[in-house]
Protein backbone atom coordinates (compact mmCIF):
# COMPACT_ATOMS: atom_id res chain seq x y z
CA UNK A 1 0.00 0.00 0.00
CA UNK A 2 1.23 3.25 -0.84
CA UNK A 3 1.59 5.35 2.17
CA UNK A 4 0.64 9.00 2.62
CA UNK A 5 2.47 12.22 2.59
CA UNK A 6 -0.95 14.00 3.32
CA UNK A 7 -3.97 13.13 5.81
CA UNK A 8 -6.55 14.94 6.63
CA UNK A 9 -9.56 13.85 9.09
CA UNK A 10 -12.66 16.38 10.07
CA UNK A 11 -10.34 19.57 9.79
CA UNK A 12 -12.27 22.94 10.68
CA UNK A 13 -10.49 26.38 10.30
CA UNK A 14 -11.92 29.79 11.55
CA UNK A 15 -9.47 32.59 12.13
CA UNK A 16 -11.15 33.98 15.01
CA UNK A 17 -13.65 32.15 17.80
CA UNK A 18 -16.27 35.11 17.09
CA UNK A 19 -15.65 34.76 12.70
CA UNK A 20 -17.42 32.32 11.05
CA UNK A 21 -15.88 28.75 9.98
CA UNK A 22 -13.41 29.45 6.77
CA UNK A 23 -12.85 25.96 5.88
CA UNK A 24 -14.42 22.52 6.32
CA UNK A 25 -12.76 19.34 5.01
CA UNK A 26 -13.94 16.07 6.27
CA UNK A 27 -11.45 13.89 4.81
CA UNK A 28 -8.72 14.31 2.53
CA UNK A 29 -5.41 11.64 1.64
CA UNK A 30 -2.82 12.39 -1.07
CA UNK A 31 -0.66 9.69 -1.44
CA UNK A 32 3.42 9.84 -1.71
CA UNK A 33 4.29 10.83 -4.74
CA UNK A 34 0.95 12.50 -6.36
CA UNK A 35 0.56 15.28 -8.22
CA UNK A 36 -2.53 16.88 -6.99
CA UNK A 37 -4.22 20.09 -8.67
CA UNK A 38 -6.24 21.96 -6.17
CA UNK A 39 -8.76 24.43 -7.76
CA UNK A 40 -11.71 26.75 -6.01
CA UNK A 41 -13.38 30.58 -6.01
CA UNK A 42 -11.46 33.00 -4.92
CA UNK A 43 -12.53 33.08 -1.44
CA UNK A 44 -12.98 29.22 -0.96
CA UNK A 45 -9.54 28.63 1.46
CA UNK A 46 -7.75 27.37 -1.03
CA UNK A 47 -4.31 29.38 0.73
CA UNK A 48 -5.77 28.79 3.90
CA UNK A 49 -5.41 25.09 3.08
CA UNK A 50 -2.01 25.54 2.24
CA UNK A 51 -1.03 26.98 5.17
CA UNK A 52 -2.46 24.62 7.52
CA UNK A 53 -0.91 21.77 5.30
CA UNK A 54 2.60 23.79 5.88
CA UNK A 55 1.87 24.19 9.79
CA UNK A 56 1.82 27.90 9.03
CA UNK A 57 -1.39 27.74 11.27
CA UNK A 58 -2.75 25.31 13.15
CA UNK A 59 -6.62 23.62 12.67
CA UNK A 60 -8.90 24.70 15.05
CA UNK A 61 -10.21 21.28 14.99
CA UNK A 62 -9.55 17.79 13.34
CA UNK A 63 -6.13 16.09 12.46
CA UNK A 64 -3.43 17.36 9.79
CA UNK A 65 -0.72 14.48 9.50
CA UNK A 66 2.08 14.94 7.09
CA UNK A 67 4.67 12.77 6.18
CA UNK A 68 3.29 10.43 9.13
CA UNK A 69 3.78 13.45 11.20
CA UNK A 70 0.97 14.85 13.32
CA UNK A 71 0.92 17.98 13.20
CA UNK A 72 -1.36 19.07 15.70
CA UNK A 73 1.21 17.89 18.29
CA UNK A 74 3.57 20.36 17.40
CA UNK A 75 4.38 23.88 18.82
CA UNK A 76 4.92 26.73 16.14
CA UNK A 77 8.70 26.48 16.60
CA UNK A 78 8.62 22.42 15.93
CA UNK A 79 5.80 22.94 13.08
CA UNK A 80 8.95 25.36 11.49
CA UNK A 81 11.37 23.00 11.83
CA UNK A 82 9.07 20.41 10.65
CA UNK A 83 8.31 22.33 7.02
CA UNK A 84 12.18 23.48 6.65
CA UNK A 85 13.50 19.79 7.00
CA UNK A 86 10.64 18.46 4.56
CA UNK A 87 8.03 20.96 2.78
CA UNK A 88 9.17 23.22 -0.16
CA UNK A 89 6.87 26.19 -0.41
CA UNK A 90 6.42 28.87 -3.88
CA UNK A 91 4.34 31.34 -1.82
CA UNK A 92 1.65 33.54 -4.00
CA UNK A 93 3.87 36.35 -2.78
CA UNK A 94 6.87 34.60 -3.51
CA UNK A 95 8.53 36.13 0.16
CA UNK A 96 12.28 36.41 -1.35
CA UNK A 97 14.38 38.05 0.49
CA UNK A 98 15.49 41.71 -1.66
CA UNK A 99 18.95 42.14 0.26
CA UNK A 100 19.64 38.97 -1.32
CA UNK A 101 21.34 37.85 -4.96
CA UNK A 102 19.33 35.28 -6.28
CA UNK A 103 21.91 32.27 -5.61
CA UNK A 104 21.58 33.29 -1.99
CA UNK A 105 17.84 33.12 -2.08
CA UNK A 106 17.90 29.66 -3.58
CA UNK A 107 20.23 28.54 -1.26
CA UNK A 108 18.53 29.77 1.97
CA UNK A 109 16.91 26.85 2.88
CA UNK A 110 19.86 24.92 3.03
CA UNK A 111 21.16 27.33 5.67
CA UNK A 112 17.98 26.38 8.12
CA UNK A 113 17.64 22.88 7.41
CA UNK A 114 20.84 20.23 7.59
CA UNK A 115 18.53 17.76 6.44
CA UNK A 116 17.78 19.42 2.90
CA UNK A 117 21.52 20.76 2.55
CA UNK A 118 22.55 16.63 3.22
CA UNK A 119 20.67 15.66 0.48
CA UNK A 120 22.33 18.82 -1.71
CA UNK A 121 25.69 18.01 -1.64
CA UNK A 122 26.86 21.42 -2.96
CA UNK A 123 24.00 23.75 -3.02
CA UNK A 124 25.65 26.17 -4.70
CA UNK A 125 26.03 23.97 -7.73
CA UNK A 126 22.38 22.50 -7.03
CA UNK A 127 21.30 26.45 -7.22
CA UNK A 128 22.67 26.83 -10.32
CA UNK A 129 21.31 23.36 -11.71
CA UNK A 130 17.70 24.00 -10.85
CA UNK A 131 17.67 27.55 -12.19
CA UNK A 132 18.89 26.84 -15.81
CA UNK A 133 16.40 23.94 -15.51
CA UNK A 134 14.27 26.38 -14.98
CA UNK A 135 15.88 28.44 -17.70
CA UNK A 136 16.97 31.56 -15.64
CA UNK A 137 20.31 33.18 -17.32
CA UNK A 138 23.48 32.55 -15.53
CA UNK A 139 24.12 35.86 -15.94
CA UNK A 140 21.24 37.01 -13.11
CA UNK A 141 22.71 34.88 -10.57
CA UNK A 142 24.10 37.61 -8.52
CA UNK A 143 21.84 40.11 -8.69
CA UNK A 144 19.66 41.39 -6.13
CA UNK A 145 15.99 39.82 -6.96
CA UNK A 146 14.55 43.31 -6.64
CA UNK A 147 16.33 43.64 -10.15
CA UNK A 148 14.18 40.84 -12.25
CA UNK A 149 11.09 41.17 -13.61
CA UNK A 150 8.15 38.96 -11.77
CA UNK A 151 8.02 36.18 -13.85
CA UNK A 152 12.01 35.65 -13.38
CA UNK A 153 11.57 36.11 -9.32
CA UNK A 154 8.60 33.31 -9.76
CA UNK A 155 11.23 31.10 -11.26
CA UNK A 156 13.90 32.12 -8.50
CA UNK A 157 11.26 31.20 -5.64
CA UNK A 158 10.75 28.15 -7.80
CA UNK A 159 13.64 26.98 -7.20
CA UNK A 160 14.30 27.74 -3.59
CA UNK A 161 11.52 25.35 -2.81
CA UNK A 162 12.80 22.75 -4.90
CA UNK A 163 16.40 22.81 -3.51
CA UNK A 164 17.07 19.87 -0.93
CA UNK A 165 14.28 17.54 -2.76
CA UNK A 166 11.63 18.22 0.08
CA UNK A 167 9.06 15.09 0.31
CA UNK A 168 6.49 17.72 0.02
CA UNK A 169 6.19 20.68 -2.83
CA UNK A 170 3.05 23.14 -2.05
CA UNK A 171 2.70 25.82 -4.52
CA UNK A 172 0.03 28.62 -4.58
CA UNK A 173 -0.01 30.01 -7.91
CA UNK A 174 3.29 29.28 -9.24
CA UNK A 175 2.78 30.35 -12.63
CA UNK A 176 0.69 33.51 -12.04
CA UNK A 177 3.16 35.58 -13.43
CA UNK A 178 4.22 33.51 -16.21
CA UNK A 179 2.59 33.87 -20.09
CA UNK A 180 0.28 31.48 -21.56
CA UNK A 181 2.88 30.25 -23.74
CA UNK A 182 5.54 28.96 -21.28
CA UNK A 183 3.18 28.02 -18.17
CA UNK A 184 2.71 24.52 -19.37
CA UNK A 185 6.61 23.87 -19.97
CA UNK A 186 7.42 25.39 -16.49
CA UNK A 187 4.78 22.84 -14.86
CA UNK A 188 6.83 19.74 -16.89
CA UNK A 189 10.00 21.09 -15.82
CA UNK A 190 8.26 21.22 -12.29
CA UNK A 191 7.24 17.94 -12.30
CA UNK A 192 10.62 16.06 -13.55
CA UNK A 193 12.30 17.90 -10.81
CA UNK A 194 9.44 16.51 -8.19
CA UNK A 195 9.57 12.72 -10.08
CA UNK A 196 13.51 12.57 -9.48
CA UNK A 197 13.73 13.66 -6.06
CA UNK A 198 10.39 11.39 -5.31
CA UNK A 199 8.14 14.62 -4.41
CA UNK A 200 4.59 15.01 -3.93
CA UNK A 201 3.74 17.69 -5.56
CA UNK A 202 0.34 20.33 -4.37
CA UNK A 203 -0.31 22.61 -6.82
CA UNK A 204 -2.89 25.71 -6.56
CA UNK A 205 -3.99 27.33 -9.56
CA UNK A 206 -6.98 29.83 -10.82
CA UNK A 207 -5.96 28.73 -14.42
CA UNK A 208 -8.56 25.42 -15.21
CA UNK A 209 -6.20 25.11 -18.33
CA UNK A 210 -3.82 23.53 -16.47
CA UNK A 211 -5.81 20.55 -14.70
CA UNK A 212 -5.64 18.41 -17.44
CA UNK A 213 -1.76 18.08 -16.69
CA UNK A 214 -2.68 16.45 -13.88
CA UNK A 215 -2.76 13.06 -12.64
CA UNK A 216 -5.76 14.25 -9.96
CA UNK A 217 -7.72 17.01 -9.36
CA UNK A 218 -9.43 18.57 -5.79
CA UNK A 219 -12.05 20.80 -5.80
CA UNK A 220 -12.76 23.57 -2.58
CA UNK A 221 -16.49 24.22 -3.37
CA UNK A 222 -18.38 27.30 -2.20
CA UNK A 223 -19.02 25.45 1.32
CA UNK A 224 -15.61 24.46 1.32
CA UNK A 225 -15.65 20.93 1.03
CA UNK A 226 -12.51 18.90 -0.49
CA UNK A 227 -13.83 16.68 -3.43
CA UNK A 228 -12.21 15.22 -6.17
CA UNK A 229 -12.64 16.50 -9.14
Amino acid sequence: MTSSAVQITDLRFRWRADLPEVLHIPVLQVAQGERVFIQGASGSGKSTLLSLLAGVNSPGAGEVVILGQLLNWLNAAQRDRFRADHIGFVFQLFNLIPYLSVLENVTLPCRFSAQRRSRVGHAQQEALRLLRHLHLSDELIHRPVTELSVGQQQRVATARALIGAPELLIADEPTSALDTDTREAFIRLLFQECESAGSTLLFVSHDRQLQRLFERQIVLDDINLAEVA
